[in-house]
């Protein structure tokens, strides 16, 4: 069983994984790209770091869509059991990810079915095979990574509306 996240604090410090092939620009070219968020494993607690993320995320423009077979809703929306259960006309740009890393492998699989263009596990998550095979089938992926801090020390822009 792996530890489990810290608080956001911690989570979304300045920490990157040793070895991470992404560089700023990529980082940055993913979450301009990005414009709906799949935010697996968003809890419906504050205090948790995947809310605080998807409301970072929110407050930043994205359509955040909650992945969580746990709960209804969340942050006023729906929320789905997988990736695989959200409708097929909800285009998704970007799966975030706070799962313990051996639930990634499955996750990974929804993504490439779904032809996601991108994975982003966040710090504390990691998978090397699923990321090797994500990679394979086309998408970018981002490992052991805060998309928020990312986002923040990019100083990006808020995203456009719309798609």
């Amino acid at each position: 069983m792996s530890r489990p996240l810290a608080s956001a604090r911690v989570i979304c410090g300045s920490q990157y994984a040793a070895g991470m092939p992404s560089t700023d620009a990529e980082l940055a070219r993913i979450l301009r790209e990005a414009r709906t968020v799949a935010v697996v494993g968003l809890s419906e607690k504050p205090e948790r770091d995947s809310n605080e993320v998807a409301r970072y995320l929110a407050a930043q423009g994205y359509t955040v869509i909650p992945v969580n077979p746990a709960v209804a809703e969340v942050l006023g929306r729906r929320s789905y059991p997988s990736l695989a259960a959200i409708p097929p006309e909800l285009h998704v740009d970007l799966a975030v990810i706070f799962r313990r890393s051996e639930a990634v492998p499955a996750i990974v699989d929804e993504a490439i079915a779904r032809n996601l263009p991108a994975v982003w596990m966040q710090l504390g998550v990691e998978h090397a095979e699923a990321a090797r095979k994500a990679r394979a089938h086309g998408l970018a992926v981002v490992e052991n990574t805060c998309s928020m801090q990312v986002h923040r020390r990019l100083g990006l822009a808020p995203v456009a509306a719309g798609r």
